[in-house]
């Protein structure tokens, strides 16, 4: 996943405003409390900073990865 995949996930999953709101504030607990935005600043992969803002968000795994349904591999390190 890239970048301007994440963005475009956030604005399908949580609308456009309310999703960037988040981005920027939500401290996301299992990426030491870093927000979406800090830790893609970070350098944390896009797909890693997805799943935890959904699983933090509840997100089920049917509404995760919008219209498409298709999730991207796992990083190759498969860590956070």
């Amino acid at each position: 996943m890239r970048e301007r995949e994440f963005w475009q996930l956030v604005d399908e999953v949580f609308g456009r405003s309310y999703g960037r709101s988040l981005s920027r504030d939500q401290s996301l607990t299992a990426l030491d409390s870093m927000t979406s935005v800090e830790a893609l600043a970070a350098g944390v992969q896009p797909r890693v900073v997805w799943n935890v803002l959904c699983d933090q968000m509840d997100i089920p795994d049917s509404r995760r990865w919008g219209r498409e349904h298709n999730a991207p591999p796992m990083p190759a390190d498969g860590h956070f």
